[in-house]
């Protein structure tokens, strides 16, 4: 049984298949779309998926959305009934709602030629979050908590999760968010783009906690875990904001109201100068977002008694909170799919899908995070033979190494020569990380590093730090913590002693978001990182996503193009080994 999975008209939106329980194919629209966090009918992942898989849409017996409108039914009557929300609002829920229902009939359009046998599975949206970690987790039972913006009527759902079933205890109702309180508060720094959170997250260590008195007037923590929001400082539950998801990059209006500037004083404009008190407020933005996410895990793991905690939904992306987990609860394993967002809602749609047919799912895994597009080395050639001329006008050398030794061991070489890699290799990675298959790689010692990709690469704000990618069997010897973190969601402490050693990927407040690499999960990878280190000592490299303020390149032909107009030194395509004769950087 063949069970497609979706998360349409919405930020980041997805497809997968899978087969019985086990994920076949995954990938995000934007790759294809080529703009950041696309929204609208994922039509493209799903054609991927189908042709990845041999499949054509009339194999496919069930099609998983991650949203069930006619959940909380009666309390959204009742919040209409109030009188609280304008009707813009409501008909702006209605028009995505009716979308959303007739996803089989978009499928019909995009394959007219084909019979659509599925069955459309509407799944409740934190249930697909929460569905998308646990049954993938290999844990037998967890807690289990998602927390985002919003997705039908909820903003957070917590329980149990044990076998094949997940059962929901509570949850927190609109218009109270955590998700909305974090991007409401990014926008006002002067973020204003869809996905701009990780920005606050890089900036907060540079502040201190002196809106903590203010925070604490603008979210309120309950006894139970819960959570609201003081309502006057924001505007999502009145008005239309402006949610824009048909076919191209969301948009989302202003969340704040005038009353959050006379708490905080004037807005950032986004292109004004980030001063101090910008620094600051990110930082107690961060801090009472923690305090409010602990509030929840520690009430949780007291009703469930368990151990082990799966996480999803837009906020589980907040690594620096996930590093924290062990220090603050009593939790002592942590699983979080690498699409935590709501790209990942996609698998879990079709999961609960397959379940409600019948399935279990309890046995599915998720120990890797490449299920997208993959391509040979015929395929590289004919692209490296259409781009022939633009290389040569580059002075770039193209050589064929196909021992797998050699080429990582030249790689490793040219890293420790202070040169930016462009690595792409096997299948991209599902989720919003680079994890050694379409990533940049860079030497962690140099504290130029940052500048440098900064500068002439990644052309982003100076404040982000850039991550490291370790061996897992040496994180112990790095980091504060031991633990698998092989989907870069979370932030541990580096060790005091070691920070200077590589101080590309230390950030401000000596920490580092790092990804474990074992040679089951990426055996190329993990081949390189360890060439890297029977050459240097350093058993880790700097990794950054394979892109230059666009989506995380696909394909050959745009890892290609981002190699050529950037001033990277090495593109490392499959097998092929392609180099500048003029480096960037000299030691």
């Amino acid at each position: 049984m063949y069970i497609l999975g979706l998360n349409a008209f919405h930020g980041d939106s997805s497809a997968c298949i899978i087969k019985g329980d086990k994920i076949i194919a995954a990938a995000e629209e934007e790759r294809f779309r080529r703009v950041k966090h696309w929204a609208g009918f994922p039509s493209e992942a799903i054609d991927y998926c189908l042709r990845s898989t041999g499949l054509c849409i009339s194999d496919i017996s069930y099609v998983g959305i991650n949203s069930d409108p006619s959940q909380s039914f009666w309390k959204k009557i009742g919040y209409t009934l109030t009188g609280k929300a304008s009707p813009s609002l409501v008909l702006e829920k209605l028009r995505t709602r009716g979308k959303r229902k007739g996803a089989v009939e978009f499928l019909q359009e995009y394959y007219p030629d084909n019979e659509i046998k599925a069955e459309l599975v509407a799944v409740e949206h934190h249930l697909a979050h929460l569905a998308s970690c646990f049954y993938v987790s290999e844990f037998e039972s967890a807690a289990v908590l998602s927390v985002d913006g919003f997705g039908d009527f909820s903003s957070g759902a917590w329980g149990r999760g044990k076998g094949n079933k997940i059962d929901v205890q509570n949850r927190i109702y609109f218009p109270h968010s955590l998700g909305v309180f974090y991007q409401a508060l990014t926008q006002y720094i002067g973020f204003p783009h869809y996905g701009d959170e990780y920005k606050v997250m890089g900036l907060a260590p540079y502040g201190r906690p002196k809106y903590m008195e203010e925070m604490g007037g603008i979210v309120r923590l309950g006894l139970n875990g819960e959570y609201s929001l003081n309502l006057k400082y924001f505007r999502h539950q009145r008005h239309e904001i402006g949610y824009e998801w048909d076919n191209a990059t969301p948009r989302v209006g202003r969340l704040y109201t005038d009353a959050l500037e006379k708490l905080l004083g004037p807005a950032r404009k986004k292109d004004e100068p980030l001063e101090q008190k910008h620094k600051d407020i990110a930082h107690s933005i961060q801090k009472t977002y923690e305090e409010a996410f602990f509030n929840i895990l520690n009430h949780l793991h007291k009703v469930t008694g368990e151990d082990r905690l799966c996480l999803a939904g837009g906020c589980a992306m907040n690594s620096v909170a996930n590093g924290k987990i062990y220090r603050n609860t009593s939790f002592k394993h942590v699983y979080i799919q690498p699409a935590a967002g709501d790209a990942g809602g996609a698998v879990g749609a079709a999961l609960v899908a397959a379940q409600r047919a019948g399935i279990d799912v309890s046995g599915s895994s998720m120990k890797h995070a490449y299920w997208g597009p993959e391509f040979d080395d015929s395929q590289i050639l004919e692209v490296l033979g259409a781009r022939r001329s633009a290389l040569e006008g580059e002075n770039c050398d193209i050589e064929h190494i196909d021992d797998e030794a050699e080429l990582t061991r030249r790689t490793a070489v040219a890293i420790s020569e202070a040169k930016v890699i462009g690595w792409f290799q096997g299948r991209m990675e599902w989720g919003p990380r680079a994890l050694g298959n379409r990533s940049i790689i860079c030497d962690p010692r140099r504290a130029d590093m940052k500048d440098i990709l900064n500068l002439k690469i990644k052309r982003r704000e100076s404040f982000r730090p850039f991550a490291p990618s370790i061996l897992r069997e040496h994180v112990s010897g790095w980091f504060e913590e031991d633990d698998d973190v092989p989907f870069m969601m979370k932030v541990f402490n580096i060790k005091e002693e070691m920070r200077s050693k590589i101080p590309a990927v230390a950030h401000v407040d000596g920490t580092g978001r790092l990804q474990t690499v074992t040679q089951d999960q990426n055996e190329r990878y993990y081949k390189l990182i360890n060439a890297f280190y029977e050459k240097t000592g350093i058993p880790l490299v700097l990794n950054t996503s394979f892109n230059e303020n666009e989506p995380i390149v696909c394909k050959p032909d745009e890892a290609l193009d981002c190699f050529l107009r950037t001033k990277m030194d090495v593109l490392v395509l499959g097998d092929y080994f392609i180099s500048r004769k003029s480096p960037i950087a000299e030691k």
